[in-house]
């Protein structure tokens, strides 16, 4: 990435979306996602003084906060920083459409909402390779699970090498048939990690390597094999006694044979649906089986990932 010096763009604005991601996908701990058809959006413009406004819709918005802690706005300044910029005063409007808190990359996707914003601010500044976001959005979120297919869309397999972190991008088979059940209460992610124990047998952790190989071809090319595919022993049954619920609808779904997991940190669940009739049958089977409510999201596979357009120029 090149840094050029010049003075903020007043006026400036860009529209970004952003998708909701799930992680993991059962034996993929920390290393696969999936880039799913729901998004947050938001617009930002730069002001000719230093007043930082923030308005906030959606999913969370109560709890969000409209100051220079809002993940956004530290994610827009990490950017900046990196090029050798100070952020501009900025006017954010948000409308979050990722469910908070409940497994779907809430967080992953307002990085990757600040850091694509300030690209697109940043535009004929500074020059900004896919690798630059992604390295940009790990060092703000953590890990590059969620981040890489919130940025790029699709099925992405992450890690973090000598060279900081990859990725590589792939093509989901058209045969699978993303469903998200989300529940009503949310889960912390840190809770959740905090419950698996730091060492796994030799035995779990060659099932899940050979369960995570079979998951890569199961999604682009052999959805029948899902079900076996999506076996996992590192960290799902670990985190069941903090949502006992989303562990019962997980089982019952592999039971009757659907490609049921634990959607990032939980509580939500995602399955990995053989086709859209069958997506619809698990849907009718976890209303059946549940005493509280779970919303049903049946979705597609996001391509794109996150985007960003210059309201001025139209340019994406």
């Amino acid at each position: 990435m090149v840094a050029a010096v010049s003075e903020p763009v007043e006026g400036r604005t860009v529209t970004v979306r952003v998708p909701a991601t799930s992680a993991n996908l059962g034996p993929g701990f920390d290393t696969l996602g999936l880039a799913l058809s729901v998004y947050d959006e938001l617009t930002v413009s730069v002001l000719s003084d230093d007043r930082l406004e923030i308005d906030v819709t959606g999913s969370g918005a109560a709890e969000i906060s409209r100051d220079e802690s809002n993940l956004v706005v530290r994610s827009i300044e990490h950017v900046y920083k990196d090029a050798g910029r100070t952020m501009p005063g900025l006017r954010i409007t948000a409308h979050n459409g990722v469910p908070h808190g409940r497994g779907l990359g809430s967080s992953g996707a307002a990085v990757t909402a600040g850091v694509l914003a300030a690209k697109g601010l940043l535009d004929g500044e500074a020059d900004f390779t896919d690798a630059d976001l992604l390295r940009l959005a790990t060092e703000l979120e953590g890990h590059p699970d969620n981040v890489a297919p919130a940025l790029f869309g699709g099925l992405t397999i992450a890690w973090t090498g000598e060279r900081g972190p990859q990725h590589k991008k792939l093509l989901v088979h058209r045969g699978v048939a993303p469903l998200v059940l989300v529940p009503e209460r949310t889960m912390s992610t840190v809770l959740a990690r905090s419950l698996q124990p730091p060492h796994v047998s030799r035995e779990d952790a060659v099932f899940n390597v050979s369960r995570s190989a079979l998951l890569i071809a199961a999604l682009t090319q052999s959805p029948e094999l899902l079900l076996d595919a999506t076996a996992d022993r590192l960290h799902q049954d670990y985190r069941a006694e903090a949502m006992p619920e989303t562990h019962m609808l997980v089982q019952t779904l592999r039971r009757a044979g659907f490609a049921a997991v634990v959607s990032g940190a939980g509580p939500s669940v995602l399955v990995l649906a053989d086709g859209p009739g069958s997506r619809l049958e698990a849907a009718e089977l976890a209303a059946s089986v549940t005493d509280t409510p779970w919303e049903a999201l049946m979705l597609a596979v996001d391509v794109r990932g996150g985007t960003v357009r210059d309201r001025a120029e139209g340019s994406t």
